[in-house]
């Protein structure tokens, strides 16, 4: 099990892979040991964790989606389970999403217009805001992508996208020093792990701005944050361990379709709303899948 994180504030998604395992009935301790490596977002540390897990002739590696091609890269025999917030296909972890092909499979919380979404329902929330701030992980393979069809969309509803990046915790302070420079109303928190980690930091950055904030799942909106909507990473780490169960008991990666997001869930935090003295559309609030009072 390799991240590109730290293991605080990841501690719901070890969880989560534990659930998977034991529903195929592994159990950590009895019938099954978990090797944890963590990168403590330091990525240059990442290829010696891999290498090391190597070393040892793991059964299995499960990695994020900053740590995946540093696995693939250490091995092309040993069995791959990745959960990642970017296109598998186009990033070239796997041939297709059907049959992938080599010793990688794996799920994606990743969809084609998660992002453009997201835009539009931030902009439905915070009208009057016609700059929109994004803040983006230079780390995340596709974030130029994503940085780009953002622009375009933006500028399709006659709105402004300016792109901050932060790969780095330090980073943080100055990306929303930036940010406040821009004269943004709102803020779009992008995807990866390392936001998700860091998540806390980037909530209470937000809020010391009076920022409207939008971000890529719950947990954000868990510890604070205004607004979620995009599949649950807690559920693509539940569904890693099943994939790993089913590996452990035979079956081949090659043979195992990447799996998508079934599900995207908007979820408001009414707290953090009245805080920033907006009032949630009626016609937002009956879409949500969760109203966090």
């Amino acid at each position: 099990f390799i991240r590109s994180t730290g293991r605080v504030g990841a501690e719901h998604l070890v969880a989560a892979f534990q659930q998977g395992l034991k529903e195929t009935g592994y159990v950590e301790g009895q019938n099954v040991a978990i090797d944890y490596r963590w990168a403590d977002d330091d990525i240059g540390r990442l290829p010696g964790l891999a290498a090391d897990l190597v070393r040892r002739q793991v059964a299995v590696i499960v990695a994020n989606g900053v740590a995946v091609k540093i696995a693939m890269a250490a091995t092309a025999t040993i069995p791959i389970v990745f959960v990642v917030g970017i296109d598998p296909v186009r990033s070239g972890l796997v041939a297709s999403l059907n049959r992938p092909g080599g010793n990688v499979t794996g799920t994606t919380i990743s969809s084609a217009d998660l992002h453009t979404k997201r835009l539009e329902i931030l902009h439905e929330l915070v009208p009057q805001a016609t700059v929109i701030a994004v803040l983006v992980d230079p780390n995340v393979v596709e974030s130029e992508v994503i940085s780009h069809s953002l622009e375009a969309a933006a500028h399709a509803i006659g709105l402004r996208v300016v792109i901050v990046k932060a790969g780095d915790e330090r980073e943080f302070g100055p990306a929303f020093s930036a940010i406040a420079k821009t004269g943004a109303g709102s803020l779009l928190v992008g995807g990866g792990s390392f936001f998700v980690t860091h998540r806390q930091q980037i909530v209470a950055l937000a809020a010391r701005q009076s920022l409207p904030a939008s971000y890529q799942t719950r947990d954000s909106v868990e510890v604070g944050g205004l607004m979620s909507y995009g599949p649950s990473q807690v559920n693509a780490y539940r569904r890693a361990g099943i994939y790993v169960g089913k590996i452990l008991k035979g079956a081949k990666p090659a043979e195992l379709p990447v799996e998508l997001p079934t599900k995207l869930e908007l979820v408001i935090n009414l707290k953090t709303a009245k805080a920033l003295g907006l009032t949630v559309p009626p016609t937002l609030l009956t879409r949500a899948d969760e109203v966090i009072e």
